[in-house]
């Protein structure tokens, strides 16, 4: 007999909304969300999306920034670095591999959030939304 449930809500991170902005986004666009943080061993896919001809693999940055004039960090898609991309590449690999069925174009993309510096991660206006098709270009 369960009594407690024991687990804890954490607080958003700007990550998490990020994540859960960019899938907004690809919904808005016709796509289905097939998974949300798939993981392979240790690599993780923040989710996978598609729709009748692709099915893409997405990772998203996301930054707070004064202003889309504050270039202080650089771009959130700087922040995918080459291991990060080997990662993200084996474990779309593997899960097409462990998904045979799955006969549609695959693609890797990276989506960028903007979000002002509200020190308030719900109440973060988006700024700007950045969909970067095919970002590795393999």
């Amino acid at each position: 007999m369960k009594l407690f449930n024991f687990k804890a809500s954490r607080p958003l991170t700007v990550g998490q909304r990020g994540e859960d902005e960019a899938v907004k986004f690809f919904k808005k666009k016709g796509f289905h969300i097939k998974e949300r943080n798939y993981r392979y061993s240790k690599y993780e896919i923040d989710f996978i999306a598609e729709n009748k001809d692709l099915i893409i693999f997405v990772e998203v940055k996301a930054r707070s920034y004064k202003s889309l004039e504050d270039t202080e960090f650089g771009r959130p898609a700087l922040a995918v670095t080459h291991d990060k991309r080997k990662f993200i590449l084996y474990a779309a690999k593997m899960y097409l591999r462990k998904n045979p069925k799955i006969q549609k174009q695959p693609r890797i993309d990276v989506v960028e959030v903007y979000f002002d510096n509200n020190p308030i991660v719900k109440k973060k206006k988006i700024l700007k939304i950045n969909h970067i098709p095919n970002a590795f270009g393999e």
